[in-house]
């Protein structure tokens, strides 16, 4: 039988553990030679599609590298083509939609999200992974209604978001009825992640860090206050998370999840002066993972520190994701440092 640890759920819900819990955001592929020898064959969207395929990726970092937790190997937009966008994912570029959306008309032709039948190999995947692979937490994850808005309205990835905050505050009618769409397709997909096996979520709302403090209460903490709410009654650890958004975790604080995710730009000994609480998940610079050892060291150590003094709980990670060039070996060497530093630093305090 195999042994369950369970140690980044129990930091999540702000318990004691043994160590500092470690999982990093796109751990699953980039920098991994397995990974790239797979994409040298298939794309993304066929690698998800093969349950047995993506189950191989999802585990290879916890395989290699010995984290806390494994992360689904999916794309924010897979749930999409299911309520009417087309959607492609393009190498360099990242998701391309042909069918933007430019009005409520738009907005109305959406349909409504099923996992079974609209991401089936999803569900395979995650009980393939959790009933018979892992023996750590799987995390399910879901884009939040901006950052999937924004590319819905942009038509892919864009600088300065303009049609899509256009939009939102000459629309806002009609933006509702997006967030409402999309509140309703992200409640089904990470309810039918969880149901299938997930042990914890994250939301990643990457790009709503473009927006002011005010809009994002107007426009957009109602959806994600509902979105969190009915989550909820899954029981299940809830992560949110967002990039250049240090303006909003006081925002995120307020919303009914566990952890708030931090990038890079702001310490957790200063969320923490905002008047976080909660436990935290980072946040180290994924730039540092090029650097060298001693350097990734220090600032792991000085994380680790802010991290075991935070009443809250800590998951240490990256502030975003592994960049292609990180040396696995790094990724490695860095979790052994967390996991036996962390240890003996709550053991002194005891």
């Amino acid at each position: 039988m195999r042994t369950f640890n369970d140690t980044l759920l129990r930091a999540a819900r702000g318990e004691q553990t043994e160590h500092t819990p470690v999982w990093y955001m796109r751990q699953a592929g980039r920098s991994q030679p397995e990974y790239r020898e797979i994409k040298e064959k298939y794309s993304l969207e066929e690698i998800t599609m093969q349950p047995e395929l993506c189950a191989y990726v999802t585990r290879l970092p916890v395989e290699q590298y010995d984290v806390d937790a494994a992360i689904l190997y999916k794309d924010i937009v897979t749930p999409l083509p299911g309520i009417g966008v087309d959607v492609k994912i393009k190498s360099g570029i990242g998701p391309v939609i042909s069918n933007p959306i430019r009005s409520a008309a738009d907005v109305e032709k959406l349909g409504e999200f099923n996992a079974k039948e609209h991401t089936p190999f999803v569900l395979d995947t995650i009980k393939m992974l959790t009933e018979e692979q892992l023996n750590v937490p799987l995390i399910g994850f879901g884009g939040a209604p901006f950052t999937l808005a924004s590319y819905m309205i942009e038509g892919g990835p864009s600088r300065n978001y303009a049609k899509t905050k256009s939009f939102m505050v000459s629309q806002p009618q009609a933006w509702f009825k997006l967030m409402d769409k999309l509140a309703d397709m992200i409640i089904a997909d990470i309810t039918a992640q969880v149901e299938a096996g997930a042990k914890a979520v994250q939301i990643f709302d990457s790009w709503v860090g473009a927006l002011h403090v005010e809009d994002y209460r107007i426009f957009i903490k109602p959806t994600m206050t509902r979105i969190f709410g009915e989550l909820r009654q899954l029981n299940v650890p809830i992560i949110q998370f967002g990039v250049g958004a240090s303006h909003l975790v006081k925002e995120w604080h307020d919303l009914p999840v566990d952890v708030v995710g931090l990038d890079w730009r702001l310490p957790i000994r200063e969320a923490a002066a905002r008047g976080v609480t909660k436990a935290v998940q980072g946040n180290l610079d994924p730039t540092l993972l090029l650097a060298d050892w001693p350097v990734i060291e220090a600032r792991a150590k000085d994380i680790i520190d802010q991290g075991i003094a935070h009443t809250g709980g800590h998951i240490f990670n990256l502030g975003h994701g592994v960049f292609p060039e990180v040396d696995p070996a790094v990724l490695k060497r860095l979790t052994t440092f967390i996991h036996e530093y962390s240890r003996e630093a709550k053991a002194n305090l005891k």
